[in-house]
């Protein structure tokens, strides 16, 4: 089983416009509501692939709680939250006629600190049963980067912990047993203090990952595919070319791809493929809908991988 750990759930509102203009009145064409977060995601992503179970915790706030809940039943994921009073965060996602993507995150409710041990507590609790866990996303009012390290530290040495967040996040993280981390190019940037060019600079700007302690390091670079590397292999597979209609969602599927191929012991070469093909097969779904598996099944027969010397 797969265990998903999702500190800061949302409401997801995409707004699709013409085309979207700063200070002026603009006109909406279309709008989608989804419940997630992203280790939501890739709990959701992991269930679309119907090769093993997905499991999600994490907080949750009452006044939205049967919305997700009923979101997770339909797609088939199990989940147990610690439920806090308030309403979940609505992050709005802006994509213009262009697919450029302007993001409005919102912070969420404060969380007590009891409430935090308590996670702490379930993610001991849940995380033995499991083969890989998923922490991801960012924290909410009241909870330190340092709470990333704290539930981290819980979980057993056996499970294979992937973590997906921003560097303050990460930084707390990797003090902690974590054997596989998915930057994007930007954030690989921020970490490197550096305009990343090449793949080669890509795979150098990893290598601090690995001194921390890092097995596997996913790099996704939107369009232009993703490399993966231990620090002495290192692949790369180019996305297909399809429609763009969202990518929001798609790293996070990614990670869900990641997650299946990491349990059920596949070469690198094949994780990085999988991986891919979630990814591109997500961008072409509206809103954050996420992917299909017949859409994930197509692109993944049109893409492949190859290694790279460095």
């Amino acid at each position: 089983m797969i265990l998903t750990i999702c500190p800061n759930p949302s409401i997801d509102c995409t707004i699709e416009l013409d085309n979207f203009r700063v200070g002026m009145l603009n006109r909406l064409q279309s709008k989608v509501e989804t419940y997630s977060g992203k280790a939501l995601n890739v709990a959701i992503g992991v269930s679309r692939l119907n090769e093993c179970k997905s499991f999600a915790t994490g907080f949750m706030f009452k006044n939205h709680a049967k919305l997700f809940e009923h979101s997770l039943e339909k797609e088939g994921v199990g989940y147990s939250f610690i439920y806090n009073e308030g309403n979940a965060r609505t992050n709005y996602k802006i994509i213009d006629k262009r697919a450029m993507l302007t993001e409005i995150n919102d912070k969420g409710e404060t969380v007590s600190r009891d409430k935090q041990l308590e996670l702490i507590n379930l993610v001991k609790n849940l995380s033995p049963e499991c083969t890989c866990a998923v922490m991801s996303g960012s924290l909410p009012s009241g909870v330190e980067p340092d709470f990333y390290r704290e539930v981290l530290a819980v979980i057993p040495k056996h499970v294979k912990v992937i973590v997906d967040a921003e560097k303050a996040n990460m930084d707390c993280a990797l003090k902690e047993n974590v054997f596989m981390v998915k930057p994007n190019l930007r954030e690989l940037e921020e970490y490197a203090n550096a305009p990343l060019r090449t793949k080669r600079d890509l795979i150098k700007a990893s290598y601090g990952f690995f001194d921390k302690g890092v097995s596997l390091v996913l790099i996704s670079m939107g369009e232009d595919g993703a490399i993966l590397t231990n620090g002495t292999k290192h692949y790369f597979c180019k996305s297909a070319s399809v429609a763009v209609n969202s990518t929001v969602g798609a790293g996070d599927c990614m990670v869900a791809a990641s997650c299946v191929a990491l349990e059920n012991g596949l070469p690198m070469p094949e994780l990085l493929r999988r991986s891919v093909a979630a990814g591109t097969a997500a961008i072409t779904t509206v809103g954050t809908n996420l992917f299909y598996r017949d859409k994930y099944d197509e692109i993944y027969s049109k893409i492949s991988t190859e290694e790279l010397n460095v």
